[in-house]
């Protein structure tokens, strides 16, 4: 099984890449694990906030594969703790064949049909985080969880 974080736009800030790289590398110690980006809309500044997240939810929709296990990170989310989440992933490995899929939105959001499309949805946190810092925060509590569900002293009760 494979994890794919599946975001929109690009990280733009070289330091965060650095960072989130670093945990990609980690996570991959534990299992196959992918960050995909889909390019920003064109021109999205010209569009309604509708429109944008329209156009960006069907870019989604379109990378994402019927058999795919779709969690929305999305504020409105369910909350974990860091040992909640890393059961949750546990139980995600055990019952999911091919790939988990964790999406990050565009700057509005997800569309009705993304969310239509997706199995669940998680918050990081009931705060509001840029997209860059989405990414680093979910590779982090990702690799949080691998080191949990292997006993590794990563994570302190």
């Amino acid at each position: 099984m494979k994890i794919i974080l599946l975001s929109i736009g690009k990280t733009d800030d070289p330091i965060l890449s650095q960072i989130i790289e670093e945990y990609r590398k980690r996570i991959n110690y534990y299992l196959p694990f992918e960050m995909q980006i889909i390019v920003d809309i064109k021109k999205g500044r010209n569009l309604s906030d509708k429109e944008q997240k329209k156009q960006e939810g069907e870019k989604i929709l379109k990378w994402l594969q019927p058999s795919d296990q779709v969690i929305l990170l999305d504020e409105k989310g369910k909350h974990y703790s860091s040992v909640e989440f890393a059961r949750q992933i546990e139980k995600k490995l055990l019952s999911t064949s091919k790939r988990l899929v964790f999406v990050v939105g565009g700057a509005y959001g997800f569309s009705d049909e993304v969310r239509e499309r997706a199995n669940e949805k998680v918050s990081l946190s009931s705060m509001t985080f840029t997209h860059q810092m989405v990414r680093l925060v979910f590779a982090e509590q990702l690799y949080r969880a691998m080191t949990i569900l292997h006993n590794e002293p990563y994570h302190h009760e």
